[in-house]
């Protein structure tokens, strides 16, 4: 037994019997980076083309579990993006606060709170202690801090396995978009700043082979040859007039996507501990009119002085748009007696766009590997990201070229 959750067993107990259930998690993800910055990036008032910098991509520690037979509880603090930029002395925020009930055992349960059940597809919830890549398919969080907080909502849901059918249905309150960084209303479609209603969204997967957990939210990104997965998963959201832009009046649009997905999880030798590890997902987004929204992971660049280039500043890459995405990703667990050190695992990660904005086919490329020293407990990963830098105009998808991104990212995770 890891002797954090021997530690918490025992002050559960000499608190409450039921307590012993509970778990205590945390993780952290270093960046060590080199980012080759889109055209006109600024470091405040310098610019600055190329940027090394160091960072806490994830800090978050989680306190669930189950405090009588039917009532399961879930909590997680932390924070995202603590960069050489960020503003000092953050505090660490809320991430989750829900608790759910069992109606019936294994089939429904019913919950409500601040959580990340999400509809839509499989990384609209990640575990991120198991991504395979350096980082998630973001364009699957689709409305991240725009009217939720870090793809959390106040929702109430219900979720639960029908034999091979895993499901989850949520109702969600979006937060208010006056709170968050958005464009005002424009030719282009933006999120209304009006008072929002319900979004409906829900995902379901086909679980041919092993079953996976459905205690919490998140999906694993990889099992590491631990389990024989091969999952089809459909999902859906769905809000009324989420959506506004300007022609001679103010017309509003519906926030519609869907996506199907699979995700393959199989061991290759098991006495060697090989695998591989493979997901594919198709997503039509209707955001309404030309929506396109760029996103920059702990952005190292404050500014942009060329208004020209559409991504926007640093990092920036447009990721989430009207159009259709098809994401796909590929890893392989070598033989774990090649390195001394630990073992190996290459990936490639694509994400390909037809955004409406664009006009033209979007393409952004990873490359690298994890070393995995002690699994996921303790690894180490290098990532390059090769992206599309674009024109604001859009004349015929124009691009100013491609730029590239190098991450050493350094996981524990207890």
């Amino acid at each position: 037994m890891k002797k954090t959750s021997l530690i918490v067993l025992v002050i559960g107990c000499f608190i409450h019997p039921s307590l012993a259930q509970m778990k205590l998690t945390f993780l952290n993800q270093t960046w060590v980076r080199f980012t080759d910055n889109n055209p006109g990036s600024m470091e405040f008032a310098t610019p600055k083309n190329q940027t090394f910098d160091i960072g806490l991509r994830r800090t978050r520690m989680q306190y669930y579990g189950t405090i009588t037979p039917r009532v399961f509880v879930y909590t997680q603090v932390g924070l995202n993006n603590l960069a050489f930029n960020s503003t000092r002395k953050q505090g660490i925020f809320l991430h989750d606060a829900c608790a759910e009930y069992v109606i019936l055992e294994k089939k429904l349960s019913v919950g409500s709170g601040l959580t990340a059940w999400n509809g839509l597809s499989r990384y609209a919830s990640p575990s991120i202690g198991s991504i395979l890549s350096l980082d998630v398919p973001l364009y699957q969080q689709f409305t991240n801090d725009v009217s939720d907080q870090f793809v959390r909502k106040y929702s109430i849901y219900l979720k639960g396995k029908l034999g091979r059918l895993d499901y989850r249905i949520i109702a969600s309150k979006p937060m208010s978009i006056e709170k968050a960084a958005v464009k005002p209303i424009n030719e282009n479609a933006e999120f209304a700043s009006v008072p929002a209603n319900i979004m409906l969204h829900g995902y379901m997967m086909l679980q041919t082979k092993d079953q996976e957990s459905n205690q919490t939210p998140y999906n694993v990104g990889t099992y590491l040859g631990k389990k024989d997965v091969l999952n089809f998963g459909v999902g859906a959201v769905y809000q009324k007039n989420a959506m506004w832009y300007l022609t001679t009046d103010t017309l509003f649009h519906s926030l519609f996507l869907v996506s199907m997905d699979f995700f393959l999880d199989k061991p290759i030798n098991r006495d060697k501990q090989t695998a591989i590890t493979a997901y594919a997902a198709l997503q039509y987004s209707d955001y309404g009119k030309n929506y396109l929204r760029s996103v920059g992971p702990m952005n190292p660049s404050t500014s942009s002085n060329n208004p020209t280039v559409l991504n926007g500043p640093g990092n920036n890459l447009p990721i989430i748009g009207t159009g259709t995405t098809v994401f796909t990703q590929l890893g392989a667990l070598l033989p774990k007696n090649w390195l001394q050190c630990g073992q190996l695992q290459p990936y490639v990660c694509s994400q390909i766009s037809n955004f409406e904005r664009t006009g033209k086919v979007v393409g952004i490329y990873n490359f690298g590997f994890n070393l995995l020293l002690d699994g996921q407990r303790a690894k180490l990963s290098l990532d390059l990201q090769n992206r599309p830098i674009l024109n604001v105009s859009n004349v015929n998808g124009q691009q100013f070229g491609r730029k590239n991104m190098f991450v050493l990212q350094y996981q524990i995770n207890i």
